[in-house]
């Protein structure tokens, strides 16, 4: 029987202001009317506790678009979690951080034009105003930013607005190709000089800065695939807005892989019994090169997702590991020439 989850990754909506290209949310957008109700999500948050998630984080779309935020994360907090809280932060207010415990805050450049344009709508200003909100509130703050040929130059600067903002730490993630992104993967696949400089900032900001700073590699660039959640529905479970329950954010994407509702079976039914959660657990589907290599409880045959995207095959070898015989699908997706991004859809 699988360890409980340690995290829940709510996806309360996929309503959000931004348009970004590089969102990871799938093409087929949830709908308001399809949303999970106040009740239904109370109730997630009952089953997750009991299950033994301690780690419940509040996101979207823009989890703020939801009139019962502060409701919802009234409840997490009085079953005992961490409420963390992933926020465009258009529209935040001290009120709206009641029983929160974190605030996870987007930032798409330092550059507030470059940012504005990334985003799809003037937000930057809105931003800086956010992560004031947070701090004079005496909540940790941490900034995200997905890297990619768009704002991959401006590290420096990010690191520079992130100290500004008075952050406790700072994500710099290297886009994933899901959803939107792949759909616009032309438009911001760096290139290896990018990275090269990328990486060499980074280093000297963690030498020198008093920031956290987390960087999630380029994958793609790498030979090693990243660590798909630390196995397969080993420590985290996402519940879309529809109450689909995933094994990781973009598990939608495989074809065939069968989906359980909320809204049909219990949590922790999914959790332990369902087809979907149980088909990449541990190591027993994994062919070769996987089967026998000595990296596989390191990174755990790579991203399911990855694999399928490119192969049409979750059970294959993640197309980023050099040793895989669909490396050259990787190396294809690089050559190709820069492309304009198209804007994620917004969701009604």
């Amino acid at each position: 029987m699988a360890e409980p989850p340690f995290g829940l990754l709510a996806e309360l909506t996929h309503r959000c202001p931004l348009r970004c290209g590089y969102c990871s949310n799938p093409l087929e957008l949830v709908r308001r009317e399809a949303e999970l109700s106040t009740a239904e999500w109370r109730d997630v948050f009952d089953q997750a506790r009991a299950l033994g998630v301690l780690q419940f984080h509040l996101s979207g779309g823009e989890p703020l678009a939801r009139k019962d935020l502060s409701e919802l994360a009234a409840h997490a907090s009085g079953l005992g979690a961490y409420v963390n809280l992933v926020t465009s932060g258009l529209g935040l207010t001290e009120e709206r951080l009641a029983w929160v415990d974190h605030v996870q805050l987007s930032v798409q450049d330092a550059d507030p034009a470059n940012a504005d344009r990334i985003a799809g709508v003037r937000g930057f200003a809105a931003k800086v105003r956010a992560a004031k909100v947070v701090k004079d509130a005496g909540l940790p703050l941490t900034v995200n930013v997905v890297l990619h040929r768009q704002n991959l130059d401006r590290v420096a600067e990010l690191v520079r607005l992130a100290e500004e903002m008075g952050a406790d730490r700072l994500e710099l993630a290297n886009t994933q190709y899901y959803g939107w992104a792949l759909r616009n993967q032309a438009a911001l696949l760096p290139t290896r000089d990018q990275l090269r400089r990328a990486d060499e900032v980074v280093r000297e900001a963690k030498s020198r800065s008093d920031l956290e700073i987390v960087y999630v590699i380029a994958d793609y660039h790498e030979a090693h695939p990243k660590p798909c959640m630390h196995g397969w529905g080993a420590r985290q479970l996402t519940v879309a807005p529809d109450g689909g329950v995933l094994p990781c954010p973009a598990a939608s994407v495989i074809e065939g892989l069968a989906v359980e509702n909320v809204r049909s079976r219990s949590l922790r039914e999914i959790w332990h019994d369902s087809v979907s959660f149980n088909a990449f657990r541990g190591f027993d589907w994994m062919g070769e090169p996987c089967r026998s290599c000595p990296r596989r409880e390191v990174d755990f045959g790579g991203c399911r997702c990855q694999a399928f995207q490119l192969t049409g095959n979750a059970a294959n070898t993640d197309p980023v590991c050099s040793l895989s015989p669909h490396r050259g699908l990787v190396d294809l997706a690089l050559r190709q020439p820069a492309g304009s991004s198209v804007p994620r859809e917004v969701a009604r």
